[in-house]
């Protein structure tokens, strides 16, 4: 493939750039939202497909699976063949996908099109923060569109369980899926006549690394998913393990050695960028048992309707979204070390709260106070990871490093809610053997996992305490 240059990087006027913006993120609300609009309606699903108890949880993990497999691979695609072209493929493909899973009449079309999904999202996921990153040029504008897409990015998974029961409880299930359509189709029409095509340069694949890495990620993410359903010991949870570790080594050897690779390491190489992921990793795996749990206490154990459900998590949606207005102003006057440390003690607070529920909770203060912690936290904490990341990064690497980025948000949130569904099976398993029943017997499980996930929300603690301090001059 010949260098060439198909649109010049654009400092967008600020029109264009208001519409390239909101193409960008509606993309990743799509994107992130799918992650949990289907929560609400999961027992909607089960009775019209006829989904086994354990079948059911691969409507969700056929497409976290699928997305953080291929994520890697769809950046470094991004990188080589253009990130608005991968960027326009991705949706196009999720959009056919979400058209197809609204149409299955069986469990198995459903799962298929969920991985369908999956596919188109690791396609386009990369390319929007890349896209950001190309276009917007100067630091304070990129630093509001970086704040505007995490705010997409966290509070997203708050805004699918809105319109998830929104959708399941005026609509139908199948309404969840169909939503994607008319906004896919809106993206995949836009977006080649206002989005500038970045420059793109010669170079290859690296074939090697996308299979060993993407095989690697998929075969962890398997694991764990798996792990949650039929345990570790199961010899197909604990040989998917291997095959994954093994894998992602062989990755690494392959990724050191090679001139033009797949993940540059250097994008490890700077102390702030490395810690950043890593808390990309650790808070997801928290927050998303957050999400699995509070809904189904809401329904089963408060007998919320799926409506009130969803409209429950609205304060916490609305405070990470005034949150990510308020970081680009932060930022330049306190660096991005406080507001990480800060939003990640608040997130432990949140968290640590939840642990506390009992059968009688009511929604004030039990449930709405560590909603509030959670929003706050999350809005505060995550902009400046992004803006960690991405801000500094080269240009040429911009595709690269959104794919890792969203694959340790995609493989720590499938991983934590694997590791913590464990963690509420042993503990209902000991609580029934101490001869606790009924309502009670769920909620102990809960909490055990609300307490677990609390320690995990303390790394990233740790994590934000590691963060080197920035000069005024050198703050976004």
């Amino acid at each position: 493939m010949s260098q060439q240059t198909l649109d010049p990087a654009p400092v967008a006027a600020p029109r264009r750039g208001g519409l390239v913006l909101a193409i960008i993120l509606t993309c990743q609300l799509m994107l992130v939202l799918d992650a949990t609009v289907m929560n609400v309606a999961l027992p909607r699903i089960q009775a019209d497909l006829g989904f086994s108890a354990t079948g059911l949880s691969w409507v969700m993990t056929a497409y976290s699976l699928v997305f953080g497999g291929l994520l890697l691979l769809g950046g470094r695609a991004g990188d080589l063949f253009g990130r608005r072209r991968m960027f326009v493929a991705g949706i196009v493909v999720f959009t056919l996908a979400s058209l197809a899973g609204g149409l299955a009449g069986s469990a198995a079309l459903l799962i298929a099109a969920r991985a369908l999904q999956g596919v188109g999202a690791a396609m386009a996921g990369p390319s929007t923060l890349a896209l950001i990153t190309t276009t917007f040029t100067e630091p304070q504008a990129r630093v509001r569109a970086l704040a505007l897409f995490s705010a997409m990015s966290s509070g997203g998974f708050a805004i699918g369980l809105i319109v998830g029961g929104l959708l399941t409880e005026w609509f139908s299930w199948r309404a969840a899926l169909f939503i994607n359509v008319p906004f896919g189709l809106a993206i995949a029409v836009l977006a080649p006549r206002f989005v500038a095509e970045p420059e793109r340069r010669r170079a290859h694949l690296d074939l090697p690394g996308a299979v060993t890495g993407t095989l690697g990620v998929g075969a962890l993410v398997f694991a764990f998913t798996h792990a949650a359903s039929d345990g570790w010991g199961n010899p197909v949870t604990l040989g998917s393990l291997a095959a994954g570790v093994a894998l992602l080594a062989a990755f690494v050897i392959l990724e050191a050695r090679t001139a033009l690779p797949l993940v540059p390491l250097r994008l490890f190489a700077e102390r702030n960028r490395s810690a950043a992921y890593v808390n990309f990793f650790l808070a997801p795996m928290a927050m998303m048992s957050m999400f699995f749990f509070l809904t189904q206490f809401m329904q089963d154990i408060r007998h919320f309707a799926a409506l009130a459900t969803g409209f429950a998590f609205l304060p916490m949606a609305a405070l990470i979204f005034t949150m990510s207005r308020l970081v680009p102003r932060l930022l330049p006057r306190y660096g991005p070390k406080p507001l990480a440390l800060i939003g990640s003690l608040l997130m432990v607070a949140g968290v640590g709260w939840l642990a506390l529920l009992t059968t009688d909770s009511t929604y004030f203060p039990a449930l709405l106070g560590p909603l509030l912690l959670m929003g706050l936290g999350g809005g505060l904490a995550f902009a400046p990871l992004n803006v960690i990341i991405m801000a500094t990064v080269p240009a040429a690497d911009a595709g690269a490093a959104g794919g890792v980025l969203q694959t340790m948000q995609q493989v720590g949130s499938t991983l934590g809610l694997a590791v913590l569904v464990t963690v509420f099976g042993s503990a209902t398993r000991s609580a029934a053997a101490a001869g606790t029943t009924g309502p009670q017997l769920v909620v102990d499980g809960m909490t055990s996992a609300f307490a677990t996930a609390a320690v995990i929300a303390a790394g990233t603690v740790l994590v934000a305490l590691t963060f080197r301090r920035t000069t005024a001059s050198a703050r976004p």
